[in-house]
C-alpha cells in the first residue's frame, strides 16, 4: 500500500514537472497549428469534380505549402504539412526506452484501429512518425477551428501522460511479482 502511495506521489512531481517543460513545444505547436489552419474548399486539379485531401494525394505541388516541423528533441516531433484544402498533423511521441516504444505502439496502434471513432485521425502514421491526423476543408466548416487545435495539443499532452501512467504500471507490477516469486526462495 505504501509503495502505491509513493508511486502516486511520484507520479504527480513528475507530472507537475513535465507539464512545465512541455508548455514551449505545446504552445509552438499550437500557434503553428493556427496558423496552418487556414484552408478552404478546393477542388481537385487532377480530377474533374473531385474534392480530395491534397496534402494526401500531393499530385499537384503548387498547392502545397511548405512543411514544418516542431521539436522538441530528436524523439519529440510534430510534423505540419498544409495544402489548400487540407493539413496532416503527424507526431512523434516520446519514447525514451524500450518499454515506453512497446507501450506507445500499442497505444497507438489501440486508436487507430478505433479511428472511424476520431474523425481526423488517420489509420496508418507517415513513416517515422507514431500517429496523424488529417484535417481537411470539411472538417473545418463543421467545427471550430480553435476546438480542433486543442483537441489536438490536448491529445498531446495526454498521450504522455497515459504512457508514463502505463510505464509506472508495469514496473510496480514487475516489482510487485519480482517480490513475491523471490519471496518464496527466502
Amino acid at each position: 500500500m505504501q509503495s502505491q502511495q509513493q508511486n502516486l506521489i511520484m507520479l504527480r512531481v513528475v507530472s507537475s514537472l513535465h507539464s512545465n517543460t512541455l508548455r514551449p513545444y505545446l504552445t509552438a505547436v499550437r500557434s503553428s497549428l493556427t496558423a496552418a489552419l487556414c484552408i478552404e474548399n478546393f477542388s481537385s486539379q487532377v480530377a474533374e469534380r473531385h474534392n480530395a485531401p491534397e496534402v494526401e494525394s500531393g499530385k499537384s505541388k503548387e498547392v502545397l505549402l511548405n512543411s514544418l516541423v516542431v521539436s522538441r528533441n530528436e524523439n519529440e516531433k510534430v510534423l505540419i504539412e498544409s495544402s489548400v484544402n487540407s493539413i496532416r498533423v503527424s507526431i512523434k511521441i516520446k519514447q525514451a526506452d524500450d518499454l515506453e516504444r512497446i507501450l506507445c505502439h500499442k497505444f497507438s496502434r489501440f486508436l487507430m484501429l478505433r479511428a472511424e471513432h476520431f474523425v481526423i485521425l488517420r489509420r496508418v502514421p507517415v513513416e517515422g512518425y507514431d500517429i496523424s491526423f488529417l484535417i481537411t476543408n470539411k472538417h473545418t466548416e463543421q467545427m471550430y477551428k480553435h476546438k480542433l487545435v486543442d483537441f489536438i495539443v490536448h491529445f498531446m499532452e495526454e498521450v504522455d501522460k497515459e504512457i508514463s501512467e502505463m510505464k509506472l504500471s508495469v514496473n510496480t507490477r514487475a516489482r510487485i511479482v519480482a517480490e513475491t516469486y523471490l519471496a518464496q526462495f527466502a
